[in-house]
């Protein structure tokens, strides 16, 4: 296939980017999109041009980083998939392809298509883990837990933290992403220990780091590459309020 390539360029977090053409032939149907922008920079790198930017690691659907807004939108047409498992037979020849990075102010642009996505990673750090300490703490695998529980509590951690809910939500909201850690951890036995705090300190600093409110578009839950249900949002409000109630902490 021939296709015409929209690409985002901007040359870091300060400098104003723009749209630049580009064309690439000769594409395999069978590629995956990130092997299409492989080919891209090769070529750029035979002309002397620099490679275009992306995020990129496992490029198997697992790690989140193939944060890409295709045609616009998140990870591109099809349902249910990243971008690293887009193939181009999605696409057809002579097509025009717009590809840009992530929009949100919680997200800036490293450069070109790359995104700093490290609000996530705070958000995590406030709050979005089990703490133990070391010594006659039982095995995970001795506690029993009702199956339909371990069901929903899996569900939600499948979260890949791709962002793809962020970049699909009009008001950039992080909710789809804060909920799914929330409600994994609260469902289970190790999580109740710290369940209030935990949902204060990632609600705070979500809200410290820039991410817009949630008006339950539903946006999120359609572009989620893994499926994360909007039920977590729910759990996460009644987790919150249940938390405000009785909480010494009045910011």
């Amino acid at each position: 296939m021939n296709l015409t390539l929209k690409v985002w360029r901007q040359k870091n977090r300060n400098a104003q980017g723009s749209i630049v053409d580009y064309q690439v032939r000769d594409i395999s149907p069978e590629m995956s999109f990130l092997e299409m922008l492989d080919v891209l920079n090769e070529d750029l790198l035979r002309k002397g041009d620099d490679p275009v930017a992306f995020d990129h690691d496992c490029r198997e659907g697992i790690c989140g980083s193939c944060n890409l807004f295709i045609n616009g939108r998140a990870h591109g047409p099809e349902s249910g998939t990243t971008t690293c498992q887009l193939h181009m037979r999605k696409f057809s020849d002579g097509d025009t392809i717009t590809i840009e990075p992530w929009r949100a102010a919680a997200f800036p642009v490293n450069r070109d298509l790359s995104v700093d996505r490290s609000a996530f990673d705070r958000i995590i750090q406030a709050g979005g883990y089990v703490s133990v300490n070391t010594g006659g703490v039982p095995d995970a695998n001795e506690i029993p837990i009702p199956k339909n529980i371990a069901d929903r509590a899996f569900d939600a951690a499948t979260c890949i933290a791709c962002g793809a809910c962020v970049a699909a939500c009009k008001n950039a909201s992080a909710m789809l992403f804060v909920s799914a850690k929330v409600s994994q951890l609260a469902l289970l036995p190790q999580g109740q220990v710290e369940r209030k705090t935990r949902v204060e300190n990632m609600v705070a600093q979500m809200d410290k780091e820039g991410f817009g409110a949630c008006t339950n578009i539903g946006s999120c839950a359609a572009e989620c590459p893994v499926g994360i249900s909007l039920e977590n949002i729910a759990i996460l409000n009644r987790e919150f309020l249940s938390a405000k109630v009785t909480s010494n902490n009045l910011a």
